[in-house]
């Protein structure tokens, strides 16, 4: 198929693709066509696939991410478990991109499961996770992304990275750049 007929194709793919995607979810935000210049993160808690915890993981292992449990578990339902049950794929995504931008380690010690506080873009709707801190990883936030004051910054794309005490909270709006965002 000619190159032209390929991307008049993909561009009609992607069109019914946002067409069913709005109808399904009225805070879908479209993407632009391949190619365009001023693209938007696409954000809402409609856009995110959710994914099990052993496809979250799976996808963590390709990537070298670690992750740790005080309780040793992964039950959703146990706030000593650290749980990836129903997160975002965005979210893991975001992990990810920070990942292989940074070059640091990343232990993840909170996830999906139950113990933290609540809200639309919370750790039970897949929006946030935790890291254990390192320097590396610090360096990175404090010295990359835009301060907002009282130990957060903000990442380009939107993503929030809060330092509390013993770990780094993170609420990913979008996967922070990657491939789809």
């Amino acid at each position: 198929m000619p190159r032209r007929m390929a991307t008049a194709g993909l561009s009609v793919v992607m069109l019914a693709a946002a067409a069913l995607a709005a109808a399904a979810d009225p805070s879908y935000a479209a993407p632009d066509s391949p190619g365009t210049a001023g693209a938007a993160p696409r954000t809402g808690p409609g856009l995110f696939a959710k994914l099990t915890h052993a496809q979250a993981t799976a996808k963590f292992r390709a990537a070298g991410i670690s992750w740790s449990s005080s309780g040793g578990c992964s039950d959703r339902n146990n706030a000593t478990c650290t749980s990836f049950d129903q997160i975002n794929s965005a979210t893991v995504d975001g992990v990810i991109t920070l990942k292989g931008a940074t070059g640091c380690a990343i232990n993840l010690t909170g996830g999906t499961e139950t113990g933290h506080a609540s809200g639309t873009y919370s750790h039970w709707n897949g929006y946030k996770v935790d890291f254990s801190l390192s320097t590396c990883l610090t360096n990175y936030i404090t010295g990359t992304f835009t301060s907002l004051g009282g130990s957060k910054w903000r990442s380009a794309s939107g993503n929030v990275y809060y330092k509390e005490g013993n770990h780094w909270d993170v609420t990913y709006y979008n996967c922070g750049g990657c491939l789809g965002a």
